[in-house]
């Protein structure tokens, strides 16, 4: 069975940092980190293909760094100049080439606040 575990996340103060991982169980293409506030859709963040091209969301360009560990097929999301507005809970998508389809993670929180 395919497994996307993912850690980091927690409570952070406005400016401050912090970093995410998802570690699939089997080769993976496409990457990706979408985020989810309650009553609203989930929305990507930053997504990531086997070759290192990169693609973010508007709202974290600058902020947030998106890289990947083709060998552990694992993912990262680094996050800097945290804002309020990136409170959410943070999920991990792959696409899972054995199984041609794509997968998501448990989801971690990430709370911003003073």
């Amino acid at each position: 069975q395919v497994q996307l575990v993912e850690s980091g996340g927690g409570l952070v103060q406005p400016g401050g940092s912090l970093g995410l991982s998802c570690a699939a169980s089997e080769r993976s293409g496409l990457m990706s980190w979408y985020r989810q506030v309650p009553g609203k859709p989930r929305e990507l963040v930053a997504s990531i293909t086997r070759g290192g091209n990169t693609n973010y969301a508007d709202s974290v360009k600058g902020r947030f760094t998106i890289s990947r560990d083709n060998a552990k097929n694992t993912v990262y999301l680094q996050m800097n100049s945290l804002k309020p507005e990136d409170t959410a809970v943070y999920y991990c998508n792959a696409y899972i080439v054995a199984w041609g389809t794509n997968y998501w993670g448990q989801g971690t929180q990430v709370t911003v606040s003073s």
